[in-house]
């Protein structure tokens, strides 16, 4: 019995990351500037970053993008694909779960091959 409650559980999980990958891909299919793409990679460096450090970042890579911007992003990629963690503090910092990193690289990786 215990077996198939640890069966179902992991069924769920890749279930639920099933379900994240393709809205993360959908997320990506509309990204008309690289500016979801570059914050992804950004996020792939397993850092915690406030908002406006997130918005420097970008800044410096060439991306246009207003603060607004940064934040809206931010609350997607945590409400909506659930990849993205906030730590709670003086200014919140977010920073992308480690258990979806792979998932992340696998769907840049491709995301990027599809562009050439």
């Amino acid at each position: 019995m215990e077996e198939d409650w640890g069966k179902k559980g992991k069924d769920r999980e890749k279930d639920k990351e099933k379900e994240i990958e393709t809205r993360l891909r959908k997320y990506l299919d509309r990204d008309k500037n690289g500016v979801r793409e570059q914050l992804l990679r950004l996020m792939l460096s397993g850092e915690k970053y406030t908002t406006s450090e997130i918005y420097d970042e970008l800044r410096r890579k060439g991306v246009e993008i207003k603060t607004r911007g940064v934040s809206a992003m931010i609350g997607l990629m945590s409400a909506r694909l659930g990849i993205i963690k906030m730590e709670l503090g003086n200014k919140n910092r977010y920073f992308l779960k480690p258990e979806y990193m792979e998932l992340v690289i696998r769907v840049l990786d491709e995301y990027a091959k599809n562009r050439e």
